[in-house]
């Protein structure tokens, strides 16, 4: 706003400028000329005055010489009988301008060559001519420097009025400025900023419409933080009371199964429950290290690759990859990507987990082990449901989604399952920041059961 600002009082005191000017320029050059030609009339009667006086004495000659000499005008004066007194010029006596002077017209004439005054003098002997020249320097003298003081001073006044115009603008933007810090720190999550209503009523309306939102947007969160924490909640009790209900089945088959879906229904409710528990800073744009988060999950499940005996890989870059995924999305991730791999395929089988840089950082986890069942060929980029009923796949997709990332899967009998994310890469200038948080034994010790079942 304030370049703009700049720009069209620039625009604006330029042309009051030019209009002023321009024909003040002229005006300088017509006084000029008016100046140097009155100068010479002057001189030029003065001289006829003389030669009026002095027609016949000798000396007017030496007189009309002293003048000429004392003035930067050229006067000359041609006789009746063709003689030039004063300054010579070839073929004077035949110029028409003093053939017109002699039948008796005083007259002022300016052209290219310059200006020219010529009188008549009626004597007893004929008539006489005054003709007083000025060179178009002398008729000019001063211009080009009056010119330039104009000029310069048009340009003073353009640099003051946009020098003016930036401190109006910086007085306008400033409280435009602060909105825009106080909309991007409740972008960041920081609900609790709020604007200092100031400026223009314009600009006071809308830091007051501003706040108005944080605190919608707060109430809002708040309500529904509180309203799936309430329904989660609400949960854990049928769910207790379908896993009692599963233990007094007598049928060994039936159980297990019923086992396995209130299993699942448990994790479905904890997931709830953690991410109504989240704060709600921690659902904002943020950013992590992927080369760190990557790097901390892959230790924690080593151990049990190795009391498995499954050959581990892990292929991380040697450099911080900056990400806008928050630190525990990205643990969530690995922590079910590579969970399904110990639940899903037998002992000893290898996988390998490998972070790949670049504009779009990827995240690729593969086994190779017997493939999903039923499962389709290259998946589809955007991400979409690809057939797999697999709960853990449901919540990373719906993870993925929520940062604008993409994730693929793609398996095939005999050839094992490679699920890949590509991940938004972090915004210039951001650092991340992954909060760390203790490991929990809870995860765990369900993934070695899983391990030891097989």
């Amino acid at each position: 706003m304030r370049r703009r600002l700049a720009l069209l009082v620039l625009a604006t005191t330029s042309a009051v400028v030019l209009a002023f000017v321009i024909p003040l320029c002229l005006l300088v050059r017509s006084m000029a000329e008016e100046r140097a030609m009155a100068n010479a009339s002057q001189e030029a009667r003065n001289v006829a005055i003389l030669v009026s006086g002095l027609h016949d004495d000798p000396r007017l000659g030496e007189l009309i010489d002293a003048v000429d000499e004392r003035s930067p005008a050229s006067t000359s004066v041609i006789t009746s009988d063709g003689t030039v007194l004063g300054a010579e010029a070839p073929g004077l006596a035949d110029d028409p301008a003093v053939v017109r002077a002699s039948e008796g017209a005083a007259f002022t004439r300016v052209d290219a060559e310059g200006g020219q005054v010529l009188v008549p003098i009626v004597t007893g002997n004929g008539t006489d001519v005054v003709r007083t020249t000025v060179s178009p320097d002398e008729l000019h003298r001063g211009v080009t420097r009056a010119w330039l003081g104009i000029v310069l001073l048009g340009l003073v006044l353009l640099a003051l009025a946009v020098v003016v115009a930036d401190r109006f603008g910086r007085r306008l933007s400033r409280p435009v400025t602060g909105l825009a810090e106080v909309a991007h720190r409740l972008r960041g999550g920081d609900f609790e900023a709020r604007a200092d209503p100031s400026g223009t009523a314009e600009t006071r309306e809308l830091g007051e419409a501003l706040n108005g939102l944080a605190d919608r947007i707060t109430e809002l969160l708040a309500a529904e933080r509180a309203a799936v924490g309430d329904l989660s909640h609400r949960l854990r009790t049928p769910v207790t009371a379908l896993r009692l209900d599963v233990e007094a089945v007598d049928d060994t088959v039936v159980a297990e199964r019923l086992r396995e879906h209130v299993e699942h229904l448990q994790l479905a409710i904890d997931a709830i429950v953690r991410a109504a528990r989240r704060p709600v800073r921690s659902t904002m744009h943020h950013t992590c290290d992927a080369t760190a988060t990557v790097r901390e999950r892959t230790d924690f499940w080593s151990p049990l690759a190795e009391d498995q005996g499954r050959r581990f890989e892990c292929r991380l870059p040697g450099e911080p990859v900056e990400v806008s995924v928050e630190a525990a999305d990205l643990r969530d991730i690995v922590d079910i990507l590579v969970d399904n791999v110990f639940a899903h395929t037998p002992e000893s089988t290898p996988f390998e987990v490998s972070l790949t840089p670049g504009p779009r950082p990827l995240l690729t986890v593969r086994d190779h082990g017997p493939g999903m069942a039923g499962a389709p060929e290259p998946a589809d980029p955007a991400g979409q449901r690809q057939g797999f009923s697999g709960l853990g796949l449901q919540i990373v997709r719906r993870t993925v989604a929520r940062f604008n990332g993409e994730m693929t899967t793609s398996s095939a009998p005999g050839e094992g399952t490679r699920i890949q994310v590509w991940l938004p890469p972090a915004p210039p200038g951001e650092n991340g920041s992954p909060h760390r948080r203790g490991i929990g034994r809870g995860r765990r010790g369900t993934a070695e059961r899983r391990g030891r079942s097989y």
